[in-house]
C-alpha cells in the first residue's frame, strides 16, 4: 500500500524527474518548484484537470451540465493542460485532484514513480486512431518515416507497435528510421503540435485521441488509416484518477464524483450532437465540426478489419474490466519506450488490477442509473479481450 500522506520533497522530485524523462514536462526551475511547493488542496472542493480531447468529455460535460454536487467539486472551470506530462505533473503535485489520465501512464505513476494514484473507473473506450499524411497509402509506407505518439506509456504507443510489428515493421527510438531496415521512428509530441507537424512534413503520421484525427481530416492534411479500436476492441484509453488518501479520507465525496461522471457518460451517449456543442463552447479549442465528427463518425468499413467492433465509435462506459488491466500489463512488457522499464519486472498481470483499481464506487453508480444495460455493459461485468493488429 502506497503511503497516503503528502509527498515528501524526495518523492516529488523523483516523480517529476521520471516524468521529464518519459516525455518532458518542465525545466529545472519548474521541477524544483514542484518538489518544494505544498499545493495540497485545503478548500474541501475537488479540482479537475484535463487535456483538450474528447477523452475528457465525461468530466467536462458533468461540469457543463452542473452534475457535480455543490461543495464537492470546485465550480470553477476545469483546468486545461496541453500535454499528458504536464497534466500528470499537476496531479502528482496536487495542483489538481481529479484527472483523466492514460491508463498505462497510471501504471507508471504508481509502480515506477511511487505515486498514490488509484483508478476509479474508465473515462471512455476507443476514441483514438492512426492518422497518416496523404502520401501514405499503405502501412509499409511508414518504413523509414517518423510517427508521433502522445506519451511513451500510452495505449496509442502500445497499439501502434502491435500494428507495426504485425506488418513487418520495427519501431525504434533515439535512432534514425531506415526504409531498407523497415524501421519506424517514434517521437513523443503534444497533441496540439501533431497536426502542424503532419502538415509541414516533420512526421509522416501520428496516433492520438480525437478530435485531432478528425481535425486533420477536416483540414485536409491527413487521413485516418485505422482506428485503434480496430486493433484492440473497446480498449480503455483514459481512466478516472484520484489519490488514494482521498478515497480513505472522504469516500462519500468520491462516490458523488463517480456518480456525476457516470451520469455524464449516459448523457453523452443519449445525445452526442449536444455533447459536441457543449464541448466546443469553452472546453475544447478545436472547431465544432471536428468535435462533432469525432463523436459521431459514421460507419467506416474501408480499411476496417473488424467493422462489427464499431472501432470508429468512442464509447463512454465506466466499468474497468480486470481482463483489460492484465492484458495491458502484458502488452507493456513488449512495448519500446525511451525510459525506465525496470518496474515492469515487479508486476504480476494477475494482481495489478486489485491494487491499482478501486471499482467499488463505479459498481455503486451503475446501480443508481439504469444498470449495465444503459451503458451497453454485460450483466456479469466480465469480458474477453480481443486484440488483432493484422
Amino acid at each position: 500500500m502506497t503511503d497516503p500522506g503528502l509527498f515528501s520533497r524526495r518523492t516529488l522530485m523523483r516523480g517529476a524527474l521520471g516524468l521529464a524523462a518519459a516525455g518532458g514536462i518542465a525545466g529545472t526551475i519548474d521541477l524544483a518548484r514542484t518538489a518544494t511547493t505544498d499545493r495540497a488542496n485545503r478548500t474541501g472542493q475537488l479540482r479537475i484537470g484535463y487535456l483538450p480531447i474528447t477523452d475528457a468529455a465525461p468530466l467536462l460535460v458533468a461540469h457543463g451540465s452542473s452534475l457535480y454536487p455543490s461543495g464537492v467539486v470546485d465550480s470553477a472551470k476545469p483546468v486545461l493542460f496541453r500535454s499528458w506530462a504536464s497534466l500528470a505533473e499537476a496531479f502528482i503535485s496536487r495542483r489538481v485532484d481529479v484527472v483523466h489520465l492514460l491508463m498505462p501512464m497510471a501504471v507508471q505513476l504508481r509502480y515506477s514513480l511511487g505515486s498514490s494514484v488509484r483508478i476509479l473507473g474508465w473515462n471512455h473506450t476507443n476514441g483514438s486512431a492512426l492518422t497518416v499524411a496523404p502520401h501514405i497509402t499503405d502501412l509499409s509506407d511508414l518504413a523509414g518515416q517518423t510517427v508521433a505518439i502522445p506519451f511513451w506509456w500510452s495505449i496509442h504507443n502500445i497499439a501502434l507497435q502491435q500494428l507495426l510489428r504485425a506488418h513487418g515493421l520495427t519501431p525504434v527510438v533515439r535512432e534514425a528510421p531506415s526504409k531498407s531496415a523497415r524501421t519506424v521512428g517514434l517521437v513523443v509530441m503534444g497533441p496540439s503540435d501533431m497536426i502542424p507537424a503532419l502538415a509541414n512534413g516533420s512526421i509522416a503520421a501520428f496516433t492520438v485521441a480525437d478530435p485531432f484525427n478528425a481535425a486533420a481530416e477536416v483540414r485536409g492534411v491527413g487521413r485516418i488509416h485505422r482506428f485503434l479500436g480496430d486493433v484492440w476492441r473497446d480498449h480503455a484509453c483514459c481512466a478516472l484518477l484520484v489519490h488514494e488518501d482521498l478515497i480513505e479520507r472522504d469516500p462519500v465525496a468520491v462516490q458523488s464524483l463517480t456518480d456525476s461522471v457516470v451520469s455524464a457518460q449516459l448523457q453523452i451517449g443519449a445525445d452526442r450532437q449536444a455533447a459536441a456543442a457543449m464541448l466546443s463552447a469553452g472546453y475544447l479549442p478545436q472547431p465544432l465540426p471536428a468535435i462533432t465528427k469525432a463523436l459521431t463518425y459514421p460507419d467506416r468499413e474501408a480499411g476496417t478489419v473488424h467493422p462489427q467492433w464499431q472501432p470508429q465509435r468512442i464509447g463512454y462506459q465506466p466499468f474497468p474490466f480486470p481482463t483489460f488491466t492484465a492484458a495491458l500489463i502484458e502488452a507493456m512488457h513488449d512495448t519500446v519506450v525511451d525510459g525506465d522499464t525496470r518496474f515492469l519486472s515487479r508486476l504480476d498481470p494477475a494482481t495489478v488490477h486489485d491494487d491499482l483499481v478501486d471499482d467499488r464506487f463505479v459498481r455503486t453508480s451503475l446501480t443508481r442509473v439504469d444498470g449495465t444495460d444503459a451503458l451497453g455493459l454485460p450483466a456479469d461485468l466480465t469480458r474477453t479481450e480481443e486484440v488483432d493488429p493484422s
